[in-house]
């Protein structure tokens, strides 16, 4: 059965909102560790988090402190800096994903560019699998960045869902096509391929038909859904929809 990983950033970004500037007070809140605890006990198969460069969301100490209290696995998004590899050599994390940086952005837009990048991600992809951390790289669905990841030696790659999630009609169907050839061409790599970004309980049975998928990286709609149901509950409604679709 294909696995869900919770992303638990927005709950960073709300504390953040009110406490940026006092995070050792005592009414800090909300608590990501106890977020990362009410996924695992919704269903999640991993934690992921994103420790962003400017650190607008979560902080180096949440990663730590997840890292060392949640048994799942878990799964650190990151730029492709000599900073952060630092940071995930230090943390230890299962898996991490390199996805691109922009400081504009309020969310990741768009996939890496692998072969543009390929001389700084070869070096660090080495770097981080010596030290035993499998390395996903966050792209857009097409083939020839598939195959570049592959030749790279990542051993996993997550298709970037945006434009499918931001599609409707026609479009999706396109959207649809693009993310199953390029899972198609994952597998025949011999990678793990998971997808991410946009990805709803709507948007979700226009994923089923895509082969291959290995997990699921999944935030937003997960947090919005707490605010009505609770965390752990909203993580077990979309892992019942995992079920039913895939």
């Amino acid at each position: 059965m294909i696995l869900l990983g919770v992303n638990i950033d927005h709950v960073a970004t709300l504390r953040q909102a009110r406490y940026a500037t006092m995070l050792d007070s005592f009414n800090v809140e909300p608590s990501v560790l106890e977020a990362a605890r009410a996924a695992w006990r919704g269903g999640a198969d991993s934690i992921t988090l994103h420790v962003r460069g400017d650190r607008r969301h979560m902080q180096d100490a949440d990663a730590f402190l997840v890292r060392k209290e949640i048994p799942l696995p878990l799964n650190l998004e990151m730029g492709n800096t000599t900073e952060m590899v630092d940071l995930a050599l230090r943390l230890k994390p299962d898996y991490v994903c390199i996805v691109p940086e922009n400081r504009q952005e309020i969310t990741t837009e768009g996939g890496l560019d692998v072969m543009l990048h390929a001389n700084e991600l070869s070096l660090n992809i080495r770097k981080m699998s010596e030290a035993g951390i499998k390395v996903s790289l966050f792209i857009d669905p097409e083939v020839c960045q598939v195959e570049m990841a592959a030749k790279l030696g990542a051993p996993m790659v997550e298709l970037h869902t945006g434009c499918f999630a931001n599609s409707q009609g026609e479009l999706r169907t396109q959207e649809v096509t693009r993310l199953q050839a390029a899972a198609e061409a994952g597998a025949n790599a011999g990678l793990h391929v998971n997808a991410g970004h946009g990805i709803n309980y709507a948007n979700l049975e226009d994923l089923a038909v895509v082969p291959h998928l290995h997990e699921l990286n999944i935030g937003h709609t997960i947090v919005c859904r707490s605010l009505f149901v609770g965390l752990e509950q909203a993580v077990r409604d979309m892992k019942a929809e995992l079920a039913r679709l895939f």
